[in-house]
């Protein structure tokens, strides 16, 4: 067993970017009426508007989730109500990006109760990037560790202990440029996904300097 005297640790980083192939778009239909019920109603009959405009451009059943409902008054002057505001918001999966200006324009159709929150984009499968970027990271560990223990002078021995380290979430991803001819509206550009390591290496025992082999 070593001990904490006899060890290196060193930290490592490592990154792979990859295309994302899903869209996640926030969307919603927002209305006014003079009445709660009436503001309520029609909100009702916009949000089964975008939904079967949705599933009309690609969107599945199952990838439409519903991600706002609000219903409240309006003051000229409080406590004066001067009507009701009702809103629904709906949040698509796209799975397939070549439908993506589709699906986007299918909101916009809807009418001037519709509302575009924003896209996201992400991988369906982060693996084989996440194993690219975790090599690269231990690579990196491996050659600080090298270079500390010949600076130290002694040989580098075995891995005692291997720790992955995870900064801003279990993913953690950063947009890279849009692909410059990529020529649609909608751009998922590439996700770089990175991955931090801490090794521990043990000490070798240093090799002694016998009569005769060049030392002085």
């Amino acid at each position: 067993m070593t001990t904490e005297h006899e060890q290196i640790a060193v930290a490592g980083e490592g990154s792979a970017a990859a295309a994302p192939d899903v869209m996640r778009l926030s969307a919603g239909v927002e209305v006014r009426g003079a009445s709660a019920a009436q503001a309520f109603a029609a909100v009702r009959s916009a949000a089964a508007r975008l939904e079967a405009a949705l599933r009309g451009a690609g969107v599945a059943g199952e990838d439409l989730r519903t991600s706002e409902l609000s219903l409240g008054p309006e003051y000229e002057a409080y406590p004066r109500v001067s009507g009701y505001r009702a809103a629904q918001g709906v949040e698509a999966v796209v799975r397939d990006l070549a439908v993506a200006d589709r699906v986007v324009d299918a909101v916009a159709g809807v009418g001037e109760e519709a509302r575009l929150g924003g896209v996201s984009f992400e991988l369906s499968d982060p693996s084989g990037a996440l194993a690219q970027a975790r090599e690269r990271a231990f690579r990196d560990a491996a050659a600080k560790a090298a270079e500390y223990a010949r600076l130290a002078g002694r040989p580098l021995g075995r891995v005692v202990s291997v720790t992955e380290e995870t900064r801003g979430g279990p993913q953690p991803m950063a947009f890279a440029a849009m692909a410059a001819e990529d020529r649609s509206s909608v751009s998922p550009g590439r996700q770089t996904l990175s991955v931090g390591v801490r090794v521990v290496y043990a000490f070798g025992d240093a090799v002694p300097v016998t009569p005769g082999s060049g030392g002085r």
